[in-house]
């Protein structure tokens, strides 16, 4: 991870690596997210980037996830799902999470919830489906 991952993408990886030991994608977000935040409850229980996470694990997006139902978001599983798509296609896109966020808004005038920095992170750590380990 580079220096300017955010503590969601932190979150995010610490929860993929749990998972791929075996631990349920909810419970490993719930303890990182514990761990990285401990005197912030309203941080520690955020929604969005939590279910953008809980989405792409819903998917079978990251690597030794098994897909099932995670997540109740449409929203952000979508949001995180398309990021995605566009990192995919363009690796570079990772470099500036605002701008990934307005391409996946699609000229929609939203404010991002962190929901980007966990895609980006995932990507960077390398723990998408198809990624080779670095």
């Amino acid at each position: 991870m580079n220096k300017m991952t955010s503590k969601y993408g932190i979150i995010a990886v610490e929860a993929a690596c749990a998972v791929s030991n075996g631990v349920h994608p909810e419970m490993a977000w719930k303890a990182s997210a514990a761990k990285i935040f401990p005197n912030s409850p309203a941080s520690e229980h955020k929604g969005c980037p939590k279910s953008a996470f809980l989405g792409l694990a819903e998917l079978g997006e990251i690597a030794g996830f098994k897909p099932g139902k995670y997540t109740k978001s449409i929203d952000n599983k979508r949001y995180a799902k398309d990021a995605l798509a566009l990192l995919r296609e363009n690796e570079s896109r990772s470099n500036d999470p605002l701008a990934l966020w307005k391409r996946v808004m699609g000229g929609v005038d939203k404010s991002h919830n962190s929901q980007m920095e966990v895609v980006i992170a995932l990507w960077e750590a390398r723990k998408f489906v198809g990624q080779r380990e670095s």
